[in-house]
């Protein structure tokens, strides 16, 4: 599968709306709307892998880093797809870096309040440590 069939069936799975004209461009003011779409597609996306692989809370805690603050999600149960996804969400929202592997999330810098309340609204169970 090259690349111009998987751009297809991406254009396929996005939703028609009136903003978009019949070439798949944005209308005038439009590329807000597809930023919503590709971020509601990626929180929908999150939230239906949540109740069925994690029983347990995550833990969301403060750690230090060569002296600099970062806020650190252990104990996740899931694919590294589920987690890479979970990861670039969380770090969107947060307008910082981070990485993820091994079942944990890094983020840089001290988000732990906002990030209990993302992974709520998503649906996950949070234990706060150090809050």
């Amino acid at each position: 599968m090259d690349w111009r069939d998987k751009l297809n069936a991406l254009k396929a799975e996005l939703p028609v709306s009136e903003e978009h004209d019949e070439a798949g461009g944005a209308a005038a003011g439009g590329s807000h709307a597809v930023a919503s779409a590709a971020a509601g597609r990626l929180k929908s996306a999150t939230a239906g892998a949540v109740p069925a692989k994690q029983k347990e809370p995550l833990r969301v805690e403060l750690d230090k880093r060569k002296g600099k603050p970062s806020t650190l999600i252990t104990e996740f149960m899931g694919t590294d797809d589920e987690l890479k996804e979970l990861a670039k969400l969380l770090k969107v929202k947060c307008s910082a870096g981070g990485s993820s592997r091994d079942g944990e999330i890094l983020i840089q810098g001290d988000f732990r309040k906002k990030i209990a309340e993302l992974l709520l609204e998503l649906g996950y169970k949070v234990k706060r440590i150090n809050f």
